[in-house]
């Protein structure tokens, strides 16, 4: 498990390759990593983070429950992704949840550490600081997406953001997540039988493939065109 927080501080393309040797090493030994499998709670809403949570391996939706219970996706994460820091550095309990939706491995940065090397290296700060403003940036876009557009707009825009954050199997086209109809639904804000049937729509169309939880997409362009007109 040691490994698992190498893989994330010594990821040249994480927030922490501007630190020095010395502090990554304090990072590495003020960490803990832990098995989830698939559908595992990482963190529950109304939770107290007592650190920074990294996902190393896996992924995992961030969701909000909603009126009745139904659920609304608002996040996915990927390796080497940060998830709950927003509650971390506002000092507030988390707003959401976060669930499991394959076997992962979280590694959570203890905050004492962490909260040390950001007051000394302003690099690293402002690295966080981009990273937050790029949540944000995204989080505006999806109200936008979720309010104005319509069905067929919103779960397009949902496709091409799932292929945009898990990219590609390797036949270039079916997209490397595997989310239940249901799942697909909280995430582009609609009713499960909505989501079904304008799946099933696309698929008539030729614009993607259905092969259960497998989508590949067979027209890239008319699947942006959809989510454009929204």
């Amino acid at each position: 498990m040691i490994s698992e927080s190498h893989n994330i501080i010594d990821n040249k393309m994480s927030v922490f390759s501007v630190l020095n040797a010395e502090e990554k090493e304090l990072l590495k030994k003020n960490s803990t990593c832990t098995h989830f499998k698939k559908n595992d709670i990482i963190y529950k809403e109304g939770d107290k983070p007592n650190g920074l949570i990294c996902l190393s391996r896996g992924k995992v939706k961030i969701f909000k429950e909603g009126v009745g219970g139904r659920e609304q996706i608002v996040r996915m994460a990927k390796p080497v992704g940060f998830i709950g820091y927003r509650a971390l550095f506002a000092e507030q309990n988390y707003i959401a949840s976060a669930e499991a939706i394959e076997d992962c491995v979280i590694c959570t940065i203890e905050k004492e550490s962490l909260f040390q090397i950001l007051k000394s290296n302003y690099e690293f700060s402002l690295n966080i600081i981009r990273s937050l403003a790029s949540e944000l940036g995204f989080s505006n876009n999806r109200t936008v997406t979720l309010t104005q557009k319509h069905i067929r707009g919103r779960l397009a825009e949902s496709l091409i953001f799932l292929k945009d954050t898990y990219g590609f199997e390797e036949d270039k086209s079916t997209i490397r997540v595997y989310l239940s109809r249901e799942d697909i639904a909280n995430l582009s804000n609609m009713t499960t039988s909505n989501a079904i049937r304008t799946l099933s729509t696309f698929a008539s169309e030729h614009i993607i493939n259905l092969d259960g939880r497998k989508i590949r997409v067979l027209d890239l362009k008319a699947l942006e065109r959809v989510s454009e007109i929204g």
